[in-house]
């Protein structure tokens, strides 16, 4: 099998069929007297392979992936498999927190900001919680308050009086605190509540569309394994 034939099966460059020989994704190959390489079908297996885990892994992994099994090493390949789902587990489980998380903020929305920012007094006196609490909820990523050039003081703007508000309503409600932060950064993504289920619909299909990529992949790598058996 020539390049050529390999790559206008999957609609690539034969420049590209190439590439992935060089990069170790394929494995070895023979030349013919004339110093053109041969490829067989098992060849065009690795090649469905790669293309089918890099839809669901990345091109990186899926190259490593490949790599491994070319060289034998079963239990990286497994490995790197199993971080892939693990990853995946990790998404889909902050996902639903932060579903969870945006259900209890159904309740009544607080009073805006008018006016000038909050020094960190001011807003713990509104929260009605210690000023300390502000702070370690900016070190966890929660608040990003601003300096006054003059002061060097920590001032609070209309939109860290809301995501202050949010994670005092959330904290109360059991929350720890590093699913507060990835919840507010989840909401500061997608521009308030409204939007973000949108997003988190969105962010559902993308984890849907992965897991299938991934299954596809593994059947493809599963083939190929196999054909590489003694």
């Amino acid at each position: 099998m020539r390049p050529i034939d390999l790559a206008r099966e999957h609609g690539l460059s034969a420049q590209a069929i190439r590439n992935y020989d060089e990069a170790g994704i394929l494995p070895p190959t023979e030349r013919s007297e004339s110093g053109y390489r041969r490829y067989t079908p098992l060849h065009a297996q690795a090649l469905r392979a790669f293309l089918a885990l890099r839809r669901g892994h990345g091109h990186e992994p899926a190259m490593e992936i490949l790599r491994a099994a070319n060289r034998g090493d079963t239990e990286s390949v497994y490995r790197l498999i199993d971080a892939a789902h693990v990853d995946l587990v990790a998404e889909r489980t902050t996902r639903a927190e932060v579903a969870t998380a945006l259900g209890s903020l159904s309740g009544p929305s607080p009073t805006p900001l008018h006016g000038r920012p909050l020094t960190i007094g001011e807003l713990a006196r509104r929260l009605d919680i210690h000023p300390a609490t502000l702070r370690a909820w900016e070190t966890e990523g929660i608040l990003r308050p601003v300096r006054d050039r003059a002061t060097g003081y920590r001032t609070y703007g209309a939109d860290d009086v809301r995501d202050a508000e949010i994670a005092r309503r959330l904290r109360r409600g059991g929350h720890p605190l590093r699913q507060v932060a990835r919840f507010l950064e989840s909401l500061r993504e997608a521009g308030g509540t409204e939007a973000s289920r949108a997003f988190l619909d969105s962010w559902q299909t993308r984890i849907t569309v992965r897991s299938r990529d991934l299954l596809a992949g593994a059947a493809q790598l599963d083939a190929y394994l196999t054909m590489l058996e003694p």
